[in-house]
């Protein structure tokens, strides 16, 4: 079993809220080492190249560092997933893009 990390970019199957599907799709690594380690899952961000933007929306300005391959977004539409449900690692968001997230991860989550 691979151990991923807080701000690793993953390759998931993503769920879709209105319809009974899934497609792969890159995720962003949003719960702690703990919680990952305690449930053997974690809880994910969808990454987007949408031109629609939600006003949350985190620009990823490290995008290819993170293993992607168009300019993308991490977009606050969260989901736990089961640890062997991953299909594998693209990269890490960078320091900069990684402090974004967390910053606006803390700004939508009730406190």
């Amino acid at each position: 079993m691979v151990n991923f990390e807080t701000l690793d970019v993953v390759v998931v199957p993503f769920p879709f809220t209105d319809r009974p599907a899934v497609k792969r799709r890159s995720a962003v690594v949003v719960s702690s080492t703990e919680f990952n380690k305690a449930h053997e899952g974690k809880i994910l961000a969808m990454v987007t190249s949408a031109t629609a933007r939600w006003e949350t929306d985190v620009p990823l300005q490290g995008w290819g560092q993170a293993g992607l391959h168009v300019v993308c977004w991490v977009r606050f539409k969260l989901f736990t997933l089961d640890e062997d449900l991953t299909l594998r690692k693209t990269g890490t968001l960078s320091k900069r893009d990684g402090e974004a997230v967390k910053a606006a991860l803390t700004r939508c989550l009730a406190s």
